[in-house]
């Protein structure tokens, strides 16, 4: 099965490509239901309430539609469903399937990538994360974590650089997942630093030490991730505003931390979107971040299929999340040079 991959730009300051600054994606791991409605619901909420001058709810919080507007003119792309050929499969088996459906490398549990672990950001484990390479990702095709043949094999993970390329003004991305609970921002490879910016993921030096979480940074061997002081206080700024927003919504508490404080990583979106600007100085500067929404089914044979009262509650949390970081980007900054 190959399914279409498709994405719409709402908002902003014109219709070019430069009016937007901010990025959506969602479904990126074929069985985390409700991402997609998650994404869709709140754009069409978003968009009615625009037209009809009227606030949002989202459970206990409300927003007025002066921020309604303030929303809509950071300039929204989105991609709602990115794995559509895993989600397809998902719901026809109910097989709690993650990967995508690729079956270049095998069949059965061997068919597929992990779409989050195939970006161009320390994708080769084995070379740079060669004492974690277990942990962060997994070269064998039976695994849920395969990162692929190589980064940006999949047609699903060049669509998504696709549109951080042709919408060059992005400063804002977010992956909604489920369920952890959390909001994570960049690093995912390692515990963040700022007093060492030769440490950093394209030192080659530092090849086997990266993913340690219990060395310290500038000690011995010690690795953390170089991240600006600027850009980490704006990175946990806009998390921790999306986080207040989601935990107020339904009475839910969401913890907001590095991405690498929840597990290391490799190949995953919201670092690849992050580390651009790093690797290349034209590129724009994107704060990248993850939504965990949800906290699970443990009553379901794959508690990533959250029960309808669950549903509810997620859709809620999600939409107060999005106007958090929407509401904050315009805060913190859309960049220059954003608009027609």
């Amino acid at each position: 099965m190959e399914l279409s991959i498709t994405g719409a730009k709402v908002g902003g300051n014109g219709t070019c490509n430069d009016a937007i600054s901010v990025y959506l994606n969602a479904a990126i791991h074929a069985r985390e239901r409700g991402a997609s409605d998650g994404l869709l619901f709140f754009i069409g909420d978003l968009l009615y309430a625009n037209k009809n001058g009227l606030g949002l709810k989202y459970g206990s919080k409300s927003y007025t539609n002066a921020q309604v507007k303030t929303a809509l003119s950071t300039g929204i792309v989105f991609i709602p469903l990115s794995n559509p050929d895993g989600v397809a499969y998902d719901q026809s088996t109910n097989s709690c399937w993650r990967k995508n459906r690729n079956p270049k490398s095998g069949t059965g549990s061997s068919t597929g990538v992990d779409l989050n672990r195939n970006f161009d950001f320390l994708w080769d484990l084995t070379k740079w994360a060669s004492s974690v390479r277990s942990q962060v990702a997994s070269t064998s095709p039976s695994s849920e974590v395969f990162h692929g043949t190589a980064a940006f094999s999949e047609p699903e993970t060049q669509s998504i650089k696709w549109v951080m390329d042709t919408y060059s003004k992005i400063r804002w991305f977010v992956d909604l997942h489920s369920y952890a609970g959390d909001i994570l921002y960049s690093w995912g490879s390692d515990t963040n630093q700022a007093s060492y910016p030769s440490m950093n993921f394209l030192n080659s030096a530092y090849n086997s030490v990266r993913g340690i979480l219990s060395d310290t940074p500038g000690s011995g061997s010690g690795y953390g991730e170089y991240t600006p002081s600027s850009e980490n206080g704006a990175n946990k700024a806009a998390a921790s505003k999306i986080g207040a927003g989601m935990s107020g919504a339904a009475g839910r508490t969401y913890s907001v931390f590095p991405a690498a404080n929840l597990y290391p990583t490799s190949g995953a979106s919201d670092d690849y979107s992050y580390s651009r600007h790093f690797v290349d100085n034209s590129k724009n500067l994107i704060h990248g971040y993850t939504i965990e929404f949800g906290f699970g089914n443990a009553a379901a044979g794959c508690p990533f299929y959250p029960t309808l009262a669950q549903h509810n509650f997620n859709l809620q949390e999600i939409g107060a999340g999005y106007m958090e970081l929407l509401i904050a980007a315009v805060e913190l900054g859309v960049g220059e040079g954003v608009g027609c």
